[in-house]
């Protein structure tokens, strides 16, 4: 692990921040202290291109095969570095010296990777070795586009069991919307039966990305869509933990980034209420 000579921000999600392979940490804006990403995608590979991507020469594709037994060092080893090392003190800001998560993230979609119910059983194994917070959080952030394969429901299963969240990718809910921000073609059928999916097996959140493209915030169009496809999600009986509204951090790495702004805090809590007022919990991080 390479000495801590700078703090950790919001604004910087280096994935190589601990000279690691797999395990990067980052101070998160949403979880309000120390993250401890596990990144399943160092190819930089993706089986969607978000045009708010902030991972440099993102290409289209899946998760290299995983050396577990090397995810497993690095994973022990930077806890340990958390707990009795001088990282806390060296590298994050007092406000934020708590462990917070585990989060399955990094620069692609981590269900992608073969070994993903090996990931989870991996994890699990190694929370216990070590004095962590009872409520530490396990969070898979996710497009949600191959949660119906079987070895990832059976993941999601043993999630489950570990205080665990699914934080599901919905940017937008037409097609010309996710072909548009996500460029994929993945139908809202197949979005709206893995979404069900997610929720019966582990705690699952919307996350949504709000931006202006061309200085035009979302359109009247999408947000009535996405408001009625949650109005349906929840007379389906499909249960949601809520909504993680958020906008652009950080700035994109993909071409279209000139063309991305920022849209204003009243008109992102104007559509946090809109979702509320359908009895859904809405956390807004601008």
């Amino acid at each position: 692990m390479k000495p801590a000579t700078k703090l950790l921000s919001v604004s910087d999600h280096s994935r190589d921040s601990a000279s690691m392979i797999y395990v990067y940490p980052v101070i998160s804006r949403r979880a309000s202290g120390v993250s401890i990403g596990i990144n399943l995608n160092p190819n930089n590979a993706c089986n969607w291109r978000c045009i708010y991507c902030q991972v440099p020469d993102l290409k289209r594709g899946s998760s290299p095969t995983i050396d577990l037994d090397k995810l497993e060092q690095e994973l022990r080893a930077f806890l340990n570095e958390l707990l009795y090392g001088r990282f806390m003190l060296d590298k994050v800001p007092p406000q934020a010296r708590r462990i917070n998560d585990i989060a399955l993230s990094g620069n692609g979609e981590p269900t992608s990777a073969k070994e993903f119910e090996q990931i989870i059983s991996l994890i699990e194994r190694v929370k216990y070795d070590f004095p962590l917070p009872e409520g530490l959080k396990l969070i898979l952030i996710t497009n949600g586009s191959l949660i119906d394969r079987p070895s990832v429901q059976r993941g999601l299963s043993r999630m489950a069991k570990l205080n665990s969240e699914i934080w599901f990718k919905l940017d937008s809910v037409t097609l010309e919307g996710r072909s548009r921000i996500n460029n994929t073609r993945m139908s809202l059928q197949k979005m709206h039966n893995n979404l069900g999916l997610a929720a019966s097996l582990c705690p699952t959140w919307l996350q949504t990305c709000v931006f202006k493209i061309d200085r035009i915030p979302p359109p009247e169009k999408e947000v009535n869509a996405y408001l009625e496809f949650l109005y349906k999600t929840q007379q389906e009986g499909i249960l949601l933990q809520g909504v993680l509204l958020y906008g652009l951090a950080r700035p994109s790495l993909q071409p279209e980034a000139p063309r991305l702004s920022r849209v204003s805090t009243a008109w992102m809590e104007l559509f946090a209420e809109k979702i509320e007022n359908l009895g859904l919990k809405v956390k807004v991080h601008p």
